[in-house]
């Protein structure tokens, strides 16, 4: 494992890591904030490190090939492994912050793995089909599974590591309801996210289908028709399935709050709550996945709800 960074330079690393989740975490952005220090600076840390490895594998990057980009994301997986190792000096900010994280924390390398697959698969995807209709990634909801695991479980276990568990929990109970917390997330933004995923770029090329194939046949409805909504009973039939699958993983893991050291337990139910509001919306109105505007949560709603995630602590402590 590589060594610690000269104070000074950890410092302002953390800080530009601070910056980047405050400009594009939205959602996550209101829990994470009320992580206490220096535990708030490590998940910081962790979503710039996600952000960076995720924008070089946008689809949307501009007059970049899906090769290159594919290259691009290996060489910065690679230099990661590097910097973990002690093999190579860390070349920006959110790697020798990240660096830090996983050395303080002890974090799994099946965790980054993982991470780093989720955002190969879809570039993969992109490279073998381009699926400018629109077809479907997955056969199944186990194949989605994997596919949520890979980009959404992993950095929850990543979390709870960071956060901690209280004394006597049952760590395994814990990863476990961590990977289904992150299976619920995933499936959320899945859902909010399929217009903007099937129309793909302005080029028209990268579009993706995360629900499964078999989801489709069974309800009768193609992608295009589910993005048209032009079978309203059928496409709302589909969205309320995958809610309810949603919803499953959410109890599942409700236990896992209360395993979560008290300080850190804000931060899980703001972000668990914004997330649930997202669903609820879209369980009470399936049409708005094919909507022209982006399903959302305000931000009054998403400070209220961080504040009183606060209070509830405080009350209980």
């Amino acid at each position: 494992m590589t060594r610690a960074a000269p104070q000074t330079e950890l410092e302002a690393a953390y800080r530009k890591c601070a910056e980047i989740t405050k400009q594009r975490a939205r959602n996550f952005y209101y829990g994470l904030r009320l992580t206490p220090e220096p535990k708030r600076s490590a998940i910081y840390s962790v979503y710039a490190w996600m952000r960076h490895a995720d924008d070089l594998a946008d689809s949307e990057a501009g007059g970049v090939g899906v090769d290159e980009k594919i290259r691009a994301l290996r060489t910065f997986a690679g230099m990661t492994r590097r910097v973990l190792a002690g093999d190579a000096p860390a070349t920006d900010a959110v790697q020798v912050a990240f660096a830090e994280t996983f050395r303080e924390y002890d974090l799994d390398d099946d965790d980054l793995e993982g991470m780093i697959e989720g955002l190969e698969t879809d570039l993969r995807y992109e490279a073998e089909s381009g699926a400018p209709e629109g077809e479907p990634m997955f056969a199944d909801r186990a194949g989605l599974e994997a596919y949520c695991y890979r980009v959404a479980s992993t950095v929850g276990r990543v979390c709870v590591r960071i956060w901690g568990l209280i004394e006597g929990a049952d760590e395994a109970a814990a990863m476990r309801m961590a990977v289904d917390r992150g299976l619920a997330f995933q499936s959320t933004n899945i859902l909010r996210d399929y217009r903007e995923d099937f129309d793909g770029d302005d080029a028209g090329d990268g579009a993706r289908v995360y629900l499964p194939a078999d989801l489709f046949e069974r309800h009768e409805v193609s992608p295009a028709a589910l993005r048209q909504w032009e079978e309203p009973a059928r496409c709302e039939a589909l969205v309320q399935e995958v809610c309810g699958w949603a919803r499953g993983w959410y109890e599942s893991s409700s236990a896992l709050d209360s395993m979560i050291v008290p300080e850190c337990r804000p931060a899980i139910r703001a972000m668990t709550r914004i997330y649930r509001s997202l669903l609820d919306i879209i369980e009470s109105d399936p049409a708005r996945v094919a909507g022209d505007r982006r399903v959302r949560v305000k931000s009054w709603r998403k400070a209220a709800i961080a504040f009183g995630a606060v209070r509830e602590a405080r009350q209980r402590a």
